[in-house]
């Protein structure tokens, strides 16, 4: 029951998300509200809590996002991090040409992996067959 209802969700999501993606100034609106709420409602919890103060905030959070690996990848961000250790250069200092090459490559990655799938999706129904 439970494995049917994330399914479904995960449908869901997979169909307004190719939606929404072809209408970037929509979803970025959608989107925008929802985290705006989303922050608004986590703020009026913490301020429900008598404890949470600043600094018992700070605390928590910190402690909290250093366990779940999150706190230098929100901050800062894994990008930044990666190109930094490969000794990249930062996307305004690439030439057109470079940013061209980078994407024509995630292009022929993402084709390699639809391709992948639906080669998957056929060994699964003939495996359930």
């Amino acid at each position: 029951m439970f494995k049917k209802i994330v399914r479904f969700f995960d449908r869901l999501e997979d169909r307004i998300r190719t939606f929404l993606s072809r209408r970037p100034i929509l979803y970025t609106l959608i989107g925008g509200f929802a985290v705006v709420l989303f922050w608004r409602g986590v703020w009026i919890t913490a301020d429900e809590i008598s404890f949470l103060n600043g600094p018992v905030s700070i605390i928590i959070s910190t402690v909290v996002l250093l366990m779940t690996g999150l706190f230098v990848s929100f901050f800062i961000g894994d990008r930044i991090i990666l190109s930094g250790l490969k000794g990249e250069k930062k996307m305004v200092e690439r030439t057109a040409s470079e940013v061209k090459t980078e994407s024509e490559m995630l292009i022929d990655l993402k084709k390699e992996m639809d391709e992948i799938e639906v080669d998957l999706k056929e060994i699964k129904e003939m495996h359930e067959k």
